[in-house]
């Protein structure tokens, strides 16, 4: 049960993540033609900028973790930090998939 739970967390935090990364970029490429500016320039800085913050999103907030981080420390339980690893790993896999298909989206770095 644990296996699946924690299978399933690194699942949804790596397609929040790439979900915000794409679903921001495109939506500000859309903004960017409403308001008759570079869609494809806007969609490549919006790529690299969102992909710190749908990190973040997806993990639930940097606090969150980081009192997981500092318990498993102090209580010597290192199962709660190996968790969070694996969820912060899954997460930045996704900002980076979501990065890569904008690039692919818009035809490589503008």
């Amino acid at each position: 049960m644990l296996f699946s739970g924690v299978i399933g967390n690194c699942i949804l935090d790596f397609f929040v993540s790439m979900g915000m990364v794409i679903g921001g970029s495109l939506l500000g490429g859309l903004s960017a033609v409403i308001t008759h500016h570079n869609p494809f320039q806007t969609m490549n800085t919006l790529s690299d900028d969102l992909k710190i913050w749908a990190l973040a999103a997806a993990l639930g907030g940097t606090m969150d973790t980081l009192r997981v981080i500092h318990r498993g420390v102090f209580d010597f339980s290192f199962m709660p930090i190996a968790r969070t690893f694996l969820y912060l790993v899954a997460a930045f896999i996704g900002c980076q998939v979501g990065y890569v298909i904008i690039q692919w989206v818009i035809g490589g770095e503008k």
